[in-house]
């Protein structure tokens, strides 16, 4: 199935504690696959609860072109190596689409038409985990895709959702090809 497919017609919408959908196969089996092929480096880094392992600094943030010290634990698709992944290629073309653009950005109530896509593959490591945050400003939509073909890991390591007073209010599970 493909990303937009799903979104439109495999998709379930929850407004708290903001609007969000849940997608059920987005990727295809390549594409996860690719994903679980991928060289992310093994590396030992004492975890802060920042993405970027900053400390929440923000020199990440503020275009630390290095990626910090978690730039390590991420494989970004990028026009210098998206010839290693061509099904993550399909999924980025998929995503610069004007339809699918168009699509996204009626349901997000946002302009996406001159959006940039940035996909990284994150290895979360043992150890890792993410205090409750806001996203930047500059960022206009996030969108997790889990990659656990095996079931490997538990669904309970999903991605946390917290209301505006940061109270726990639901986990989206951490199942393969959903996010």
């Amino acid at each position: 199935m493909s990303f937009l497919k799903s979104f439109q017609t495999n998709s379930v919408y929850s407004s708290y504690p903001f609007d969000h959908w849940e997608l059920t196969e987005p990727l295809t089996n390549q594409q996860i696959k690719e994903i679980c092929e991928a060289k992310v480096p093994e590396v030992k880094i004492d975890f802060d609860g920042t993405r970027a392992v900053d400390g929440g600094a923000g020199a990440y943030r503020a275009g630390d072109p290095t990626g910090g010290k978690a730039g390590k634990i991420r494989e970004f698709v990028t026009k210098d190596n998206y010839k290693n992944y061509p099904h993550l290629k399909k999924f980025i073309d998929e995503l610069c689409k004007l339809e699918t653009a168009k699509y996204i950005g009626s349901k997000i109530k946002k302009d996406l038409s001159k959006a940039y896509v940035r996909v990284e593959i994150i290895a979360d490591r043992v150890g890792f985990w993410l205090k409750p945050h806001c996203d930047i400003k500059e960022k206009l939509m996030s969108c997790l895709l889990f990659a656990n073909p095996d079931n490997y890991e538990s669904e309970e390591l999903g991605t946390d959702f917290y209301d505006k007073n940061l109270k726990l209010v639901k986990t989206v599970p951490y199942k393969n090809n959903y996010g």
